[in-house]
Order: structure tokens, then C-alpha cells, then sequence
């Protein structure tokens, strides 16, 4: 099982959103880097949601529920969507001023590359980040 982050504009759609809705079709995927991590996807992967915008915060977990398909709404043959299903909401938000604080959090490329929308979480990282949002194990 891999973990990941994804990073929505919360006025296009939110955790709240997903929660709603049951599900999601995760689309619209442009970078080439972050299209190749949504190939990558495998059902049961587990996802941290990001909002991005003013929030910049990670607010939730969403599980992969299919493998990747191609995007049914993009014209580029490259594109790939994933479904996804909501986990859990945060009982806090993860503010990315608080992960660029964390030391342990300094070299994830969240961080590093901050306009990639779709990117690997390792197990400490996953920890780390749950620990700040509020979730202890």
C-alpha cells in the first residue's frame, strides 16, 4: 500500500464535498510528474487531502476505490483519473506553515515542489502529519 497527498481548491471541491458525495473522480491532472503518480495508484492506497488557496492545510484522508482510468473529461490521451473515497476528516487542519516548521516534514516535496498537485507520502511523513492533524496511534 502507498500513501499520497492530494491537493484541491477547496472552492472547486472540498473534503466536505467528498464526503457528500460518497466518491470522487480524481481528474483534471495537467503536470506530467503528478499524472504519473495517479498511474502509479493502486486501490486501497491511502491519500491525504490537501486544500489549497487560502486554507493550504491537509484536512482529511481518501482511499483509492478503482485503478486508474483515463480522464473521461480531457481531450489529452495522457490524462488519468482515479475514484476516491472519503477515510476521515482531520479534527484539525495541517497548515503547510506548520509542515515548512516540522523538521521531520523540511525535505517532503510538498514542500519542494510546491506546484505539484499530486504527491508521495512516506510512512514517517503519514505519522507525522496525522500526529499534527490531531489523530495519535
Amino acid at each position: 500500500m502507498a500513501l499520497w497527498l492530494c491537493k484541491q481548491e477547496p472552492s472547486c471541491y472540498s473534503y466536505d464535498d467528498l464526503v457528500r458525495d460518497g466518491s470522487t473522480v480524481w481528474d483534471g491532472v495537467s503536470n506530467a510528474l503528478a499524472r504519473k503518480h495517479l498511474r502509479q495508484m493502486k486501490p486501497g492506497d491511502r491519500v491525504l487531502f490537501y486544500h489549497t488557496g487560502k486554507e493550504k492545510a491537509v484536512v482529511g484522508e481518501m482511499v483509492v476505490a478503482g485503478e486508474p482510468q483515463p480522464d473521461p473529461k480531457a481531450e489529452d490521451e495522457a490524462a488519468v483519473a482515479v475514484e476516491m473515497r472519503p477515510v476521515r476528516k482531520f479534527p484539525a487542519p495541517v497548515t503547510l506553515a506548520q509542515i515548512k516548521a516540522d523538521k521531520s516534514l523540511a525535505d517532503w516535496d510538498l514542500v519542494r515542489l510546491s506546484r505539484l498537485s499530486v504527491v508521495p507520502v512516506s510512512a514517517a511523513q503519514w505519522k507525522r502529519v496525522e500526529k499534527l492533524g490531531g489523530l495519535s496511534r
